[in-house]
């Protein structure tokens, strides 16, 4: 049966039972059919949903060629995990938790989008996949497979841009963009001062 306990209480306190039963019956599989296979094959990003033992989320980016997610079977997908920033935020997840949630999104054609929901596992490397950048792999087992509707996706256009995969360098990570170290070097600061006066008084 699709839909969590939590889903199925709601769809009756928000009276959607009956259009929540219709999406059920016509747009979930529990595999992926062949349109969704060349659907995923012909992708180049994926956006990775995790949560840890406690329940904590994390929602990620995956990029790479078209086909770099992996269709196994009809039930199995992988991708590589390139090198990070070296936090592991989704692997260690799975590594508590392994539901994993997958987003597919073509913005740039049909304006659609594929959810694959499964259990993922950390594999040092999958037979028959090869990827020289590749540190590891994980590999997701498919329990939920449906439609994200096209309507609030916007078609946009695909630029020009040199993807260096894995690369360390400051600049083509986007650098401190968002002033982090800046805010947490004031904060430290701060806490200093603090510490400075308590001590004082």
């Amino acid at each position: 049966m699709f839909g969590s306990a939590g889903e199925r209480e709601l769809q009756v306190a928000f009276d959607s039972a009956n259009r929540a039963a219709a999406f059920y019956d016509n747009q979930m599989l529990s595999f992926l059919s062949p349109i969704m296979i060349d659907f995923i094959r012909r992708q180049t990003m994926v956006f990775v949903a995790t949560a840890d033992g406690n329940g904590h989320c994390d929602a990620s980016f995956r990029g790479g060629e078209p086909g770099f997610v992996a269709v196994l079977d009809e039930n199995t997908l992988a991708y590589p995990e390139y090198r990070g920033n070296g936090v592991y935020a989704s692997l260690g997840n799975v590594s508590e938790n392994p539901h994993m949630g997958l987003l597919f999104i073509d913005f740039f054609q049909h304006g659609i989008g594929l959810h694959v929901n499964g259990r993922a596992s950390i594999e040092s490397e999958i037979a028959d996949l090869s990827d020289p950048r590749a540190e590891r792999w994980v590999r997701l087992s498919v329990d939920e497979a449906y439609i994200h509707c096209s309507k609030h996706i916007p078609l946009v256009s695909l630029r020009d841009k040199e993807i260096r995969w894995g690369t360390d360098d400051a600049v083509a990570k986007g650098g401190d963009f968002f002033r982090a170290k800046e805010v947490n070097a004031a904060l430290r600061a701060q806490h200093r001062a603090d510490l400075d006066t308590t001590t004082t008084d």
